[in-house]
Order: C-alpha cells, then sequence, then structure tokens
C-alpha cells in the first residue's frame, strides 16, 4: 500500500471519530440532562488548556524512539476515557473524563502531521492528499452519526467516538512508518526536550507565526458555533445549511488534492496572507445578512480562510522549528488554533450571538485582520525566506 494512503487511513480514522463527536457529543450530554451552561464549560475547558497541555504531551511524545509509539497510546488513552463517560457519576466526572480524552486526541492531529509533512518533503507526494481523505472522513461521520442521533439514540455517538478513537491509535501503529524522532538511536533527555520547547518560546519569529496564524483560524468560532442559528434566524431552511457547509468542506478537499502545484508557487507566507484576506471579506459580508445567493461564493471562502491558512501554518511551523522540537512547535501552533484562542472565541461567540445576532460575525473579521497585519509582518522573518 502506497504511504500517501497509509497516511490517509490514519487520518482518516482520527477524523471518522472528531466528524461525530464535534456536532453530536453536546447532545449526547444533553441526553444526560446537562444545562447549556454546563455543556459549553467542558467543551471549553480542554480547549482553553491545550496551550498548556499539547506541548506537554508534545514533550512527552518526543520521548519514545518511534514517533508512532505514543500515538497509539494516545488513541488508546482517550478510548478508555470516553468509554468512561458512560458511568453516570455526574457532571464533575464527565468535566474531568471528558477533559483527559479530549487533551489526548486532540493531540494526535499535529503529531500525525510532523510524520507526514517530512515523509511528503522527502518522497515529493502532496500533503494535501491523506489530508484530505481525512476531511472526507469527516463528512461521512457528520452524516452518518447524524442519521443515527435522528433515528436512534445519542448513546451511539458515544459508542462510535470511543471505537473511532480506539481505531485511530490502530492505525497510526500500523500505518505510520517507522520514523525515529531523532535520527540518533536514544530517545532525548528531558533537559533537551524542555530546552526545545523553551527556544521556540523565546523565539519571537515563532510567536509571531504561531499567534497570527491562531487569529485567522480562530475567527471561525462564531460561524462553526452559531451560523446555522443566525441563518435560521434569516429563514434559510435547515436543509439548505447543510448544503452550505457541505460546499465549505467540498471546496478544502478540492483545494488540498488538487492545487498543490499553485500553492508550491504561491508559497506558505503569501498563502496565509490570502487566507487571512478571505477570511475578512468572509466575516465581514456575513455580518450583514447576505442573501441566499451570495452565501454560496461567500461559502467558498472557506477554501482560503481554512484550508489556505492551515497548510500554510503547517508549512511555516515546519521551516521555524527543528527536528528536535517539531512536535512541540507544530503542537503549539494547534493549540492556540484550535485551543486557547478559539476557547476564548467561542465563549465571545455565545454572548456575541445573544447581543447582536449576525453581527457577532465582526468580532471574527476584526480577529482575522489582526492576523493578517501579523501575516504581513512575517515578511520581515529571513527565515522564512524561499
Amino acid at each position: 500500500m502506497q504511504l500517501p494512503l497509509r497516511l490517509g487511513l490514519v487520518y482518516a480514522a482520527l477524523f471518522v471519530g472528531s466528524g461525530a463527536s464535534s456536532p453530536y457529543m453536546p447532545v449526547w450530554f444533553a441526553s444526560q440532562h446537562l444545562n447549556g451552561a454546563q455543556i459549553g464549560l467542558i467543551l471549553s475547558a480542554p480547549m482553553l488548556a491545550r496551550a498548556v497541555t499539547a506541548p506537554g504531551i508534545a514533550m512527552w511524545a518526543d520521548s519514545f524512539k518511534l514517533r508512532r509509539t505514543p500515538l497509539m497510546l494516545l488513541g488508546a488513552g482517550s478510548a478508555v476515557g470516553y468509554a468512561l463517560l458512560a458511568v453516570p457519576f455526574g457532571f464533575w466526572w464527565w468535566f474531568g473524563v471528558w477533559f483527559f480524552a479530549s487533551s489526548l486526541i486532540s493531540t494526535m492531529s499535529p503529531l500525525i502531521d510532523v510524520v507526514a509533512l517530512r515523509r511528503a518533503r522527502l518522497e515529493g507526494f502532496n500533503y494535501g492528499w491523506p489530508r484530505g481523505i481525512g476531511s472526507a472522513a469527516f463528512i461521512v461521520a457528520n452524516v452518518g452519526a447524524g442519521a443515527l442521533v435522528v433515528r436512534f439514540s445519542p448513546q451511539l455517538v458515544l459508542l462510535w467516538t470511543v471505537i473511532a478513537a480506539g481505531l485511530a491509535g490502530a492505525c497510526a501503529q500500523i500505518f505510520l512508518p517507522p520514523d525515529p524522532v531523532r535520527e540518533t538511536s536514544e530517545a532525548g533527555r528531558f533537559s533537551e526536550r524542555m530546552a526545545g520547547l523553551g527556544g521556540l518560546l523565546k523565539d519571537g519569529g515563532f510567536l509571531l507565526a504561531v499567534f497570527s496564524i491562531g487569529l485567522i483560524q480562530s475567527a471561525h468560532a462564531f460561524y462553526y458555533g452559531f451560523s446555522a442559528l443566525v441563518w435560521k434566524q434569516q429563514g434559510i431552511p435547515e436543509v439548505l445549511t447543510g448544503v452550505l457547509w457541505g460546499v465549505g468542506v467540498v471546496v478544502e478537499i478540492i483545494f488540498m488534492w488538487f492545487m498543490e502545484p499553485w500553492r508550491r508557487t504561491v508559497g506558505p507566507r503569501r498563502l496565509l496572507v490570502l487566507g487571512g484576506a478571505a477570511a475578512v471579506v468572509r466575516w465581514t459580508a456575513l455580518a450583514f445578512a447576505p442573501p441566499l445567493w451570495a452565501l454560496v461564493p461567500l461559502q467558498t471562502l472557506h477554501t482560503l480562510s481554512f484550508s489556505a491558512t492551515f497548510l500554510a501554518s503547517l508549512q511555516i511551523v515546519e521551516r521555524l522549528s527543528t527536528p528536535d522540537n517539531a512536535s512541540a512547535a507544530q503542537s503549539i501552533n494547534s493549540a492556540l488554533s484550535g485551543g486557547l484562542l478559539s476557547g476564548a472565541a467561542v465563549i465571545a461567540s455565545g454572548w456575541l450571538y445573544d447581543h447582536g445576532g449576525a453581527k457577532g460575525y465582526l468580532l471574527m473579521s476584526a480577529m482575522a485582520a489582526a492576523g493578517l497585519i501579523g501575516a504581513l509582518r512575517l515578511y520581515g522573518v529571513a527565515r522564512l525566506d524561499p
């Protein structure tokens, strides 16, 4: 089996779980008689803590000889954690168990990215192919898990999530190549891993990059959380909401699979600038409740606001790190984009929706603009020069 397909199967196993848990685990929590505030606290806590937990887990992962070994353990550990949610000990039990399982599973993606990016560079294949397979699996999970919830019971979503987490760990062990963490056969000492992390946190260019990326990516928070409710208020049928979301994911997959030559020509810095500019346009336009005919072209901007930003971030962070701290670098990048900044944006989005409806997108536009300014400043970082 060719390596890009093997990597794609690993991403698919991971995202077939998140594709079910992201939209439908809140439904499961609600079926356990938790209110909205309690569910929001459970979901946001691991996101807010990810700036600490993700680098810590990445440092632990770098203590192994092979990069795939900790991924197997992370998948198995998160599966056990999700399974423990079935024990009905109440809110604080669910809070702690979800925090544990979510912290483990969320760190798997950046650690897989380290392997996939290195292999794509060495062997000359398009990283977007395996990553796009993961995105396709995410859509399948959205549809499949949704059908199960409607027809049967939210309990099946929990079972799906447990099985998918274990499958992700198993696929990482089976399909990932035996890449070493370091060129030497010995695992790095804790002091060396701490020095690598400390070097990243003292690197002004690296911090400018990850915060700029994080602002652009976290500006999707209002869209992810409240676009369906905003469109419903505007009279758009829920079935069309699903179509609009589907447009965004389809263009994301097309971008990853077929735009590699153009991406190589543009380069990661210009790709990030394009992503930030597209995000500003997209969120500003949505804040003024455009008609249905305008929403489809606006949704195609997802290919830049998310996909271009995401791929640019991986390349930029890879260039600004070394093999010894690559895991920590990608984990910090992921922690800010999908963790600390995103968690804060999610919390703010709830208040913005309650008080301003679609105008909440304007804060997202401001976040994207700040990220765009940071992206332009990256032209002063010499290590990113071609």
